[in-house]
């Protein structure tokens, strides 16, 4: 009877320790959201918000695109009152490195679209433009699905974005 009880321990046991080692490896596939803080020379500084979805190759590289609102404003020029919204499409290259206690350090170098458009007295107007993104940030593991991050990034060479956000990987 022990025999069958240590039998049936050492089973679960290893079940148990299979299922953790699978669980610890990273998954591929992430997707998140993130919000912050669009500074362009010039300009208020703006409320941002975006969702991106994202591969990782590997536990350092990963491929990732995302669509942010960088700006939703009015503004007031010689008297008239011009809303005014910008977006960014963007694909980029991640590299990550591994800190400790679950953090880690990226950069980002890829490629974006921004899209202003600008609405004044029933008229519209749209203009876009395309430039390299780069950036730099911290990321922290919370656990094996939950990724956080905050990161500055640099769409344009006038343009600053702070952001915070979470992945979810799958």
């Amino acid at each position: 009877m022990f025999k069958k009880i240590a039998a049936a321990a050492a089973v679960l046991a290893s079940f148990a320790a299979s299922g953790a080692a699978f669980a610890a490896e990273p998954l591929p596939f992430y997707a998140g959201i993130d919000a912050g803080s669009t500074k362009v020379k010039g300009a208020d500084r703006e409320g941002s918000y975006g969702a991106f979805f994202g591969y990782k190759f590997t536990p350092g590289i990963a491929i990732e695109g995302g669509y942010h609102r960088l700006a939703d404003t009015e503004v007031r020029y010689a008297g008239v009152n011009t809303d005014l919204t910008v977006d960014q499409i963007d694909l980029s290259l991640i590299g990550s490195v591994p800190l400790s206690n679950g953090f880690d350090l990226y950069g980002r170098l890829g490629y974006n679209r921004l899209e202003a458009e600008a609405r004044v007295a029933g008229f519209s107007a749209k203009e876009h433009d395309s430039h390299a993104l780069y950036g730099l940030g911290l990321g922290y593991t919370f656990t094996p699905v939950v990724h956080g991050r905050v990161e500055v990034q640099k769409p344009e060479s006038d343009v600053t974005r702070v952001l915070a956000g979470v992945a979810f990987r799958f």
